[in-house]
């Protein structure tokens, strides 16, 4: 079966690939009950499903099953988690990194006009706390769940590519070790999952992929009998980065109306000025730009006109 109970308030979820499903859907069968106060350990395979290797190319994101993409762990039902309830998910460790991949995957990202080819980079997660990108350029690794969530209360199969009222695919980078997250119950036992597991990110995620790895993740569940929110919050035990604050940063702008059109322009001003000081093609930019770079509304009220900064740590490079 491959899930081990004990009778301490651990387990172990093993076997991915027999335990894992790609979109929501509150009619799935669990794949295990916990108690609140419960401590799972997962075993999370990285968002291609086990489509990309160490040895991956440009043609296997030419060919990727978009079917199989994105996969999540569970669902797992909460004992005594009711609609209008709250489920509480501390993040308390993510190990057993071994490698990782960032992709350009065409029709997909924010510059998806910009990159039609696909492009691959394989990572080395080996080392505790960095991983290099570019001889002289180090980023730090910062493993969280991309996709982290609880069973819609709408019937049917929906999409795991978008984030939603229930969690999901959220991207959340600062979903690190010590994180706390709260997702509204929709349905009896919550049937919550996890997947999409990232080594590093920046906040935007902005060609679409992190450096994505597989690795195991352990949480904690807590419920909170009749707290009610409507979607999801979250909460972080320090600074949000500390290793990228201790250089300062460069940062491009965007504006317009249009807040997504203004990121657009903020990270094309960045991969400009990536290309021009750090001599890597375009492709490196906008890869490093989703794992390193943090979008920020800076303003939003002075209308027409949204600002977007892109800020770049320069603590990255050597």
């Amino acid at each position: 079966m491959g899930i081990h109970h004990h009778n301490h308030p651990y387990m172990t979820i093993h076997d991915f690939n027999e335990h894992s499903h790609i979109g929501w859907d509150n009619s799935l069968k669990p794949i295990a009950e916990v108690e609140s106060g419960q401590v799972v350990t997962y075993e999370i395979t990285e968002a291609s499903g086990g489509q990309f290797t160490k040895g991956s190319t440009a043609q296997d994101v030419a060919n990727i099953d978009f079917t199989k993409v994105n996969p999540v762990a569970g669902p797992v039902y909460v004992k005594g988690a009711q609609p209008g309830d709250t489920l509480e998910v501390e993040f308390l460790d993510f190990k057993q990194l071994d490698w990782g991949w960032t992709a350009l995957i065409p029709g997909f990202g924010l510059l998806a006009e910009d990159f039609k080819d696909p492009a691959i980079k394989i990572f080395d997660l080996k080392k505790r706390n960095t991983t290099e990108f570019l001889d002289g350029i180090d980023l730090f690794l910062k493993p969280f769940p991309g996709t982290v969530g609880v069973a819609l209360p709408e019937a049917g199969d929906f999409s795991i590519v978008p984030p939603r009222k229930n969690g999901g695919n959220m991207d959340i980078r600062h979903l690190t070790k010590g994180a706390k997250l709260y997702l509204p119950v929709w349905v009896e036992g919550a049937l919550f999952s996890i997947g999409d597991t990232h080594a590093a990110q920046g906040d935007g995620e902005v060609c679409g992929t992190a450096i994505e790895a597989s690795m195991e993740a352990t949480v904690r569940f807590k419920l909170h009998k009749g707290k009610t929110i409507a979607e999801p919050r979250y909460e972080i035990p320090g600074p949000p980065t500390p290793e990228a604050d201790s250089r300062g940063y460069f940062v491009t702008t965007g504006h317009g109306e249009d807040l997504f059109k203004a990121s657009q322009n903020a990270i094309r001003y960045m991969i400009e000025h990536l290309v021009s000081e750090y001599r890597m093609t375009e492709e490196e930019a906008y890869m490093l730009c989703s794992i390193s770079v943090d979008l920020r509304i800076s303003e939003i009220v002075n209308s027409p006109n949204r600002l977007v900064s892109a800020f770049l740590p320069k603590s990255i490079f050597r």
